[in-house]
């Protein structure tokens, strides 16, 4: 078998696309994710008993499904109870949730590592505690947390291609499709393997240059 590279040359557009729908897809994960994680995280280090449990179960009950198993649920099974989501919604929903569970145990980490005397100090200031949390607890757990943060982003990008399942022409749904026409499964899924990786390597290169620079303003801030 001869290795050609040039079959997909009338199917780039097609892929591209796909590639874009990935890259959205993820986007709003991750802000998804970032969100739901934060809310949870917060739960968890949460001086109520029965929110620190709650929490709790979300984390564990997310972390030990399979992420096939949630995605065939929110899409195949919330119909019967007269819910219906596109494939791209249901997707991103999905992804922020399943995500979220890990980020939660990242910023919460982020929230415990905080020296208390910096917490106590906003507290003998007169601020709120929602405000604390907002202002100071928060932005100081997300920039510590950086490294961590980026893993999950990396495992969103990853486990987004599970996203083809569910008819979703993402990058895999639509490299799928692009086998099946050429009939060139290997060099397809070749060229697959490549974009994931440089997809995956560049945002590590990115949250790398990212805590560099937020550790250099750190450290001068406290200059």
């Amino acid at each position: 078998m001869r290795f050609d590279l040039s079959i997909l040359v009338p199917h780039l557009g097609f892929l591209a696309k796909g590639a874009v729908l990935t890259v959205e897809a993820c986007a709003l994960a991750l802000l998804g994710s970032l969100i739901t994680g934060a809310l949870v995280a917060i739960a968890r280090t949460s001086a109520l008993a029965w929110l620190r449990r709650a929490a709790a179960i979300y984390v564990d009950l997310f972390r030990n499904i399979p992420f096939i198993v949630q995605l065939f649920f929110f899409y195949y099974g919330l119909p019967e109870l007269g819910l219906y989501l596109n494939a791209f919604i249901t997707g991103v929903i999905s992804l922020s949730i399943a995500g979220g569970a890990f980020a939660s145990d990242v910023i919460r980490s982020g929230i415990l590592a905080i020296e208390p005397g910096i917490i106590e100090a906003a507290e003998v200031s007169g601020l709120a505690r929602p405000t604390i949390l907002r202002r100071i607890v928060l932005p100081i757990a997300l920039r510590t947390s950086i490294r961590p943060l980026g893993s999950v982003l990396i495992n969103l990008v990853l486990t987004s291609s599970i996203l083809s399942t569910i008819t979703l022409n993402e990058l895999t749904g639509s490299a799928k499709i692009v086998a099946a026409d050429t009939f060139r499964p290997f060099e397809v899924y070749a060229a697959l393997l490549i974009a994931y990786a440089s997809l995956t390597y560049l945002i590590s290169l990115a949250i790398g240059r990212l805590h560099l620079r937020l550790n250099r303003d750190m450290a001068e801030a406290r200059l």
